[in-house]
């Protein structure tokens, strides 16, 4: 039949109008699977925890360090006030629980607005649900796109059928990038009031509440008024709401909007070089999630030692950096420079000095003006005679000056070229009670305690002397101190030389020690052999291999303060080798136990107690020496603090022991000393290991910083010797009381040494030492040591 021309058209426009909604079903239809082909998985959040910090922690519960790739306090939603989940619902989702994922009403406004805004090239605006902004923030990306609108609809609307409303707020409120430094409500809280949630007041809640729309908008200092008038139109809604009375509403809204000049970090800033080491030992541990996983890590550290150790160190290196002279301006402008403030300001002086101040020069005397108008006046006339002695002082130079308190003058002040670094730990434990690597490390991050490789010099001799002792010889032993040479690979002689130029014949093993005394170590190495005092110096761990050279006898080998500190430990715990370590207890967010220094069981610990006796446990770490080897040292280096290199440390009063050490050339200072319960290192050179001038030895420039630091670390503690072992036996030598090992003892006590320098042939009857192993063999050639180094003091 034909059809009539009207029929026509209109048949043909029917089949164009399906041809045209069938295309765009089928576009539609291509548009959403393209859409939602990698749409992610909804149920993946409840199991999801986002990146939080993991917070470091003093032995004593100092918060002392936060690692983090995002600054976020997980805050679980049981804890989170109730006002602050308000302030927040009121802000950004006054329905959030009545609806099921968007808000119908206001995600088609928003959307049909968007339509003209994508046209105009405008941003898209929002309408987004809390729900929504959840799936945004952790499931998608931030593209203002139509298409990513869709997907954060559709997955708000998944998500409230896997999770109950309570996770979702918890996930966002936790997730939230609120400014300042902060990822969720627990960090903005601590970092913009200082507080924790509990106490925020209302008004602080509601302010809060403002930064979801933009922290820089409505920023508490820049942006005052701004921020002030969002956080006030939400304290409005919440007493609309009826969440808030209005009498509150309005008491919060006649508070000034006061917060912290700048994100909060610890408090405690003593620890910088001990917690960056964590830092680097706990990535070690636990790789990348350390930064993310929210861990609570306790750490081994004494804040009133670490204290004691950073101010012990910084004075002893300002003091040595007094001594070698004013090194002159750190920089100079001319004296009518207007803009002298902007160059003055250019170089800041150590985050840990925060009494100095840069100033100007303004006449030769020692007229300065400081920057900021914090005002003018005379360095002190000490000062400024120091500065002639040096490089002097003219108007236009830069420098760091110190108020004299009280007064209207000022000590000049200028950063040690030289550094250093001090370690204290517990020798029975191995815990690391303090740790500073280096003068500021505000300045050099640079650890020298852990990193800085050096010769030990003198202070590797006990570790010579207790290798002997396990191998024959008694405090009843003697050893030659007489000239000596030897032949090295190259040709060239090596003479081991006493820092003093002279011999002192045959000499009891404590006085070896007690006085430092070069050849008579080298004669007692050869005896011992080189292999065995190295086999030792491994298991103690204080080198990881050595050269076979008798110069390494006198510390030219190389090692850190901290291994040498820690070497030093079995000297005073019955001779184990302990593990030093800086982390104790790592837990995860849910407190469960990842990582415990203390490996030991306690089989029965988990029992009831049934009135026997309390659980033994086995003292930690491997035996390196026996007990009596320890004391004999330990009491040797006693006799060095008394009488010897270190008799200054004898004016603390207390029992302690240890033993200076200074390298060829006096390139390092050291000592390494202790106490029956604390074992301190302290190491004093320059980076580039030049030397620090003629005579400045370990008793010159390492005693003096840990007399400082044993005067804190030591105040209030009970007075105790050392106890020797029960195996013990003991008999006078010398006018001495000696520890031996049962069956070494003498029978009758040896003579008495002659004091001063005395001739080889005449120290001792027939001129050959009695009481050391091997006594025929000292007086013996020495035989030719393969490319020996250099004479070290």
């Amino acid at each position: 039949m034909d059809l009539k021309p009207t029929e026509r058209w209109m048949a043909i426009a029917g089949v164009a109008v399906l041809s045209a909604i069938a295309v765009a079903g089928f576009a539609i239809a291509i548009y959403a699977a393209w859409l939602f082909h990698d749409m992610p998985d909804a149920g993946e959040l409840q199991d999801y925890r986002p990146p939080t910090a993991t917070r470091v922690y003093a032995w004593d519960g100092t918060l002392i360090g936060e690692y983090s790739k995002e600054r976020r306090i997980f805050v679980p939603y049981d804890q989170i006030p109730p006002q602050l989940a308000q302030a927040f619902m009121a802000a950004e989702d006054r329905n959030f629980f009545r609806h099921s994922g968007v808000d119908v009403g206001g995600f088609s406004r928003a959307m049909v607005k968007n339509v003209s805004n994508a046209a105009r090239g405008r941003r898209l605006e929002g309408g987004s649900t809390i729900t929504q902004q959840v799936a945004k923030n952790v499931l998608l990306t931030s593209d203002a796109t139509v298409g990513r609108k869709f997907k954060e609809a559709i997955l708000a609307h998944r998500l409230e059928q896997s999770l109950d409303k309570q996770q979702i707020l918890e996930l966002y409120l936790n997730e939230i990038w609120l400014g300042y430094r902060s990822f969720g409500v627990g960090a903005a809280s601590y970092n913009y009031f200082g507080k924790s949630l509990p106490e925020l007041t209302l008004a602080e809640s509601a302010y809060l509440a403002a930064l979801p729309k933009g922290p820089d908008n409505y920023h508490p200092i820049r942006n005052k008024a701004k921020a002030k008038a969002r956080r006030d139109w939400i304290l409005g809604q919440m007493a609309d709401l009826g969440w808030v009375s209005k009498a509150d509403a309005d008491k919060a809204i006649a508070e000034d909007l006061v917060v912290q000049a700048a994100p909060k970090r610890a408090s405690y800033r003593d620890a910088d070089y001990f917690v960056e080491e964590v830092r680097q030992r706990g990535v070690a541990t636990l790789g990348p999630r350390l930064s993310e996983g929210g861990y609570y890590m306790r750490t081994t550290l004494d804040p009133r030692m670490q204290t004691a150790a950073r101010v012990a160190l910084m004075d002893g290196l300002e003091h040595y950096d007094r001594r070698h002279g004013w090194r002159g301006a750190w920089g100079h402008v001319e004296a009518n420079d207007a803009d002298w403030e902007k160059a003055a300001r250019a170089k800041s002086p150590p985050s840990e000095r925060q009494d100095w101040r840069a100033a100007v020069v303004i006449s030769t005397d020692g007229q300065v003006r400081l920057i900021k108008n914090e005002g003018e006046g005379a360095i002190v006339g000490e000062d400024v005679a120091w500065a002639r002695a040096g490089k002097g002082l003219k108007p236009g130079d830069l420098i760091f000056v110190e108020k004299v308190e009280g007064a209207s003058t000022y000590r000049l002040r200028q950063v040690p070229a030289v550094n250093g670094a001090l370690v204290a730990i517990e020798p029975y434990s191995g815990r690391v009670v303090a740790l500073v690597g280096g003068y500021s490390f505000s300045l050099s991050n640079f650890n020298r305690a852990t990193q800085a490789m050096r010769q030990p010099g003198s202070a590797f001799k006990p570790f010579v002397y207790a290798a002997a002792l396990e191998n024959g010889y008694t405090p009843a032993s003697v050893v030659v101190d007489s000239a000596i040479t030897f032949k090295g690979a190259n040709g060239e002689d090596w003479s081991p030389e006493n820092y003093h130029k002279e011999f002192y014949g045959a000499q009891p093993l404590r006085r070896g020690l007690e006085q430092s005394i070069n050849a008579m170590t080298v004669r007692l190495a050869q005896s011992v052999g080189m292999k065995k005092i190295i086999e030792f110096s491994k298991r103690t761990g204080v080198v990881r291999d050595m050269q076979p050279v008798l110069a390494m006898a006198l510390g030219a080998g190389e090692t850190t303060p901290f291994k040498l500190t820690s070497a030093y430990a079995p000297f005073v715990n019955g001779g184990r080798r302990v593990e030093p370590h800086l982390i104790e207890l790592v837990q995860d967010r849910e407190g469960k136990v990842i990582f415990r220094a203390d490996k030991r069981d306690c089989v029965r610990c988990t029992a009831g107690f049934n009135g026997d006796e309390s659980p033994r446990f086995d003292a930690p770490g491997e035996q390196v020496m026996d007990p009596v080897t320890a004391y004999q040292i330990t009491s040797m280096l006693q006799g060095v603090v008394q009488r010897g290199t270190a008799a200054s440390v004898s004016s603390l009063g207390r029992p302690l022991a240890g033993k200076t050490g200074t390298t060829n050339e006096y390139r390092s200072a050291w000592f390494v000393g202790y106490s029956p319960n604390l074992v301190v290192g302290v190491f004093v050179g320059f980076d580039d290991n030049r030397s620090l001038g003629e005579g400045e030895t370990g008793a010159t420039d390492a005693v003096p910083v840990f007399m400082d630091f044993m005067r804190e670390a030591l105040k209030g503690q009970p007075v105790v010797d050392f106890k020797p072992p029960k195996t013990a036996k003991f008999a006078s030598v010398r006018g001495i009381r000696e520890a031996f090992r049962p069956g070494t003892e003498p029978k009758v006590s040896a003579p008495a040494a002659p004091a001063g320098p005395q001739p080889y042939s005449n120290a001792w009857p027939n001129g050959v030492p009695t009481g050391a192993p091997n006594a025929a063999e000292a007086a013996k050639p020495p035989p030719r040591a393969p490319d020996p180094l250099s004479g070290l003091y």
